[in-house]
Formats: structure tokens, C-alpha cells, sequence
């Protein structure tokens, strides 16, 4: 008999992918051009020269069957060690290239530090609202989710409710700072204080609370601020990066794990994660892209246009009476709904070719999600139908 529990899962699609589909086919119908699809956070910019000529150049001088051949299970060292001398560089950390990890994206590297700090039955915490794929991600570990409640305001950490739910059965914190969906950025303040509630309960507990940041927005920050480093906050730190949004290369499936050294068992974790790989499949990633990304790993790609399509969009909302807070960071922005009902009103802005996402599956009933990592020019041409839909549909007019 197949797996039954994979098999159920097919009735839980993600509603991201379902209207990315929608979009698709509404736009073999009617020109894409013409469907204002704020589904699907996939980077709009292209990945730097950078990159490419990285990649180019190893392919046609380093000896293909070194290059082409299996990576050491916890990684090639040369990159290891460029990984670990940016991070110290940039927010003044003190790793070495045993503290480093690569890994298959931001997915792989939290496969590998969920299983690293916790056991089947742990519980592990995560702030509303949150990347639907956490459920799996956490659930399929063994461990259990925990769901802390939205601060809806500012999106900074509901510490009442994080109070309340952190109990001795938790094992890990998981935090995505830029956020995905609201884009909101925690502040010091706002990890300073959660590196004492960690601290004081894990005093009280008599075992450390681990907690795993979720980073792969990092670079893309607003108004000429920085990201908080998490890990400069709370020893117990595991560094989940993904180098998809800054360099703009998601398909290549390139991240790693970055062990704060101060953590408990810190000098034996990557080398649990080589042992974690044997289980889920998720061994080495691809050794060109490895080395390329070695070479580029202080680069970006040209980010500015995020900034740009936020400004628009955030002034066009605020103008037609929405509800929202502005984005600190990512290429994400999230509103209020006109009514109650989210999947509703997204459902009545689809009549305009604009493609929303209700973000009750990111357990935060009542808004929409938009990723406005599409090109300028259709931002722009986008107000007018969102103005249209507001209008015809709700009877409000600006």
C-alpha cells in the first residue's frame, strides 16, 4: 500500500502554487502582461555577473571530473571558510568553516536544524503570521508546531502569548526576520527582549530553547537599514540562509546552516547534520554552484526595484484606505482586507486579473499577501485595476 499520509497531503495544496496555476493559464488566455499576478515570491531580477561569470569560469578551467565529482558530506572547506570569514566580517561573529553547513536552499538548511535540536514529540515554536511550509517542515521532523499570535500592529513578537506557550516541551524558536508574509523586520528590541525570555526559561527548564532564524530576505532591506544579525543576540543560535533572493538564483537550491559558536554542542552539529543528510536525502549540494557561490558570497543582485515596487504599492493601498503596515524588508507586502473574508476578497479581485493571496493558511485570517517582485512597469499598470476593484466592488472612492 502507498503512504497514506503523503497521499492525504495532496488534498492540502498550497494556495501560493494554486493561484501561480490560475495566473498561468489566465494568462494564456489573455496575454500575461495583462494578469497582475502577485502570487509567487520568485525574484524578478536577474542573478549578478558576478555569478555567472563564477560559474562560466569553472566550467571551462577547473578539471571536470574535480568539479563534477561528490563534495565532502558537510561541505567543501574552501567555501566553508569564505562563508564564515563574510559572516564574521559583516556582523562581527566569531565562526570558523566548522560552523558552516551548505545546504539546498533555506528548506534544506532548516530540514537539517529542526532535526538538529529537536526530537520526535518536541514542540517547536513559530510567530503568526508564517511561511505555510512550516507545518511540514516542523511536523514531518516529528516534532510538533506551536503557534504563537499575531502582534498585528508593527508584526514584532506577541511576548504575552510567547509567555504562555513556552513551555518545557519546547525545544526550538523559529523566526523569519525579514518576514514573509507582512515584511516587517524584528527589531534589537525586539530580539534583545526575546534573547531574555529564551534565557530565562531555558535557566528555568534546566535545557536550552534553541532558536533557528529563518534569513534567506536578509539583504533585501528598505530606507537604507540593515537586518538585525539574530545570532549576535542569543548564543543558542542556528542561522538558516538561502542565497535564492540575494543573488536571485532560487532554482539553484544553495543555503547553508551557520552554528552561532557560542551554541551548545557547537563544534558537533555540522557534523550531525552530515548524519541528518543520510536520513532525509538531502546530501551535498551542487559543487559548481557551491564554488560559485563562494566566490560571490558579499554579492547581490540589484535590489532597488523591490524598494521601488513597495513605495508604489504601499502609497496606491494607503491612498484606496487599506490597512497595512510598511514593509522593513523582502518583496512582500500585507494588507487588510476590505472585508472579513480574505479568500473572498481575493477571490472578487481575480474578476480584475489581480492575483492576491488570502494569508489564512500563514495563520493571519483577514489579510492578503502580495509579492511585488514583478517589473515596475506592471506595478504601475496594476493601481488603475486595483483602483477599479475597490471601487465597483466595495464603493469606495478616492
Amino acid at each position: 500500500m502507498i503512504n497514506q499520509h503523503y497521499l492525504g497531503m495532496l488534498s492540502n495544496k498550497s494556495v501560493i502554487r494554486e493561484l501561480s496555476e490560475y495566473a498561468t493559464a489566465r494568462g494564456k488566455e489573455i496575454g500575461y502582461e495583462n494578469v497582475f499576478d502577485y502570487s509567487l515570491g520568485n525574484p524578478s531580477v536577474p542573478a549578478p555577473d558576478s555569478f555567472r561569470e563564477a560559474c562560466v569560469r569553472y566550467l571551462q578551467e577547473e578539471d571536470p571530473v574535480r568539479l563534477h565529482g561528490y563534495a565532502p558530506t558537510t561541505g567543501l572547506p574552501s567555501v566553508k571558510e569564505k562563508v564564515a570569514a563574510s559572516l564574521n566580517r559583516r556582523f562581527g561573529m566569531q565562526y570558523g568553516p566548522h560552523h558552516i553547513f551548505p545546504t539546498a536552499g533555506a528548506a534544506g538548511s532548516l530540514a537539517h536544524a529542526l532535526r538538529a535540536v529537536t526530537q520526535p514529540g518536541d514542540e517547536v515554536i513559530v510567530f503568526a503570521p508564517f511561511f505555510p511550509e512550516y507545518y511540514p517542515y516542523i511536523n514531518e521532523t516529528g516534532a510538533r508546531i506551536k503557534i504563537v499570535e499575531p502582534e498585528t500592529e508593527h508584526f514584532q513578537i506577541n511576548f504575552e502569548d510567547l509567555e504562555e506557550k513556552l513551555t518545557p516541551s519546547v525545544a526550538a524558536v523559529l523566526i523569519n526576520s525579514p518576514n514573509n508574509p507582512s515584511g516587517a523586520i524584528y527589531t534589537e528590541e525586539t530580539l534583545t527582549r526575546l534573547a531574555e525570555v529564551l534565557k530565562r526559561k531555558s535557566r528555568e527548564f534546566g535545557h536550552n530553547v534553541f532558536l533557528i532564524s529563518d534569513e534567506p530576505y536578509r539583504e533585501i532591506v528598505f530606507d537604507g537599514k540593515q537586518t538585525p544579525y539574530t545570532a549576535r543576540y542569543y548564543d543558542h543560535t542556528l542561522t538558516c540562509y538561502s542565497f535564492s533572493k540575494s543573488l536571485s538564483v532560487p532554482g539553484e537550491r544553495i543555503g547553508y546552516v551557520a552554528v552561532n559558536p557560542a551554541c551548545e554542542e557547537a563544534d558537533n552539529i555540522v557534523a550531525m547534520c552530515g548524519q541528518i543528510s543520510r536520513g532525509i536525502g538531502h546530501n551535498c549540494p551542487s559543487s559548481l554552484i557551491t564554488l560559485a557561490m563562494g566566490d560571490t558570497v558579499d554579492d547581490t543582485s540589484d535590489l532597488s526595484v523591490y524598494e521601488t515596487n513597495m513605495n508604489l504599492l504601499y502609497d496606491a493601498l494607503t491612498d484606496l484606505g487599506f490597512t497595512v503596515t510598511r514593509p522593513g524588508g523582502t518583496f512582500y507586502i500585507m494588507p487588510k482586507a476590505l472585508e472579513e473574508d480574505a479568500v473572498a476578497f481575493c477571490k472578487k479581485a481575480l474578476k480584475y486579473d489581480l492575483i492576491l493571496v488570502p494569508t489564512d493558511s500563514f495563520h493571519a485570517p483577514g489579510f492578503f499577501r502580495m509579492a511585488y517582485c514583478i517589473d515596475t512597469e506592471k506595478v504601475e499598470r496594476s493601481i488603475p485595476a486595483l483602483r477599479r476593484f475597490v471601487e465597483e466592488t466595495y464603493g469606495i472612492r478616492r
